[in-house]
């Protein structure tokens, strides 16, 4: 299976022709080592607002980074 990012970019690949759990479109899955869709290299590109960020230590998952609302998106544009 490939498994790809949201945006209209041919790189936007996490992986290409891997074996992986079976799921389906809408699902959500955990990527561990997420590269430029961590924090440090996101961007608004294609303007697509920021995700959370969710720190997990064991069984507890903590937000440590809200989801950017589309408000928070276009604050500087208008």
């Amino acid at each position: 299976a490939d498994v790809v990012g949201p945006i209209c970019e041919t790189g936007d690949f996490f992986c290409e022709n891997r074996e992986v759990a079976d799921f389906h479109a809408d699902d959500v899955i955990a990527l561990m080592s997420s590269g430029a869709y961590g924090f440090t290299m996101a961007s608004n590109y294609n303007s697509r607002p920021m995700p959370a960020e969710v720190l997990v230590d064991g069984a507890e998952a903590t937000i440590v980074r809200r989801r950017q609302s589309w408000d928070d998106l276009v604050a500087a544009e208008l």
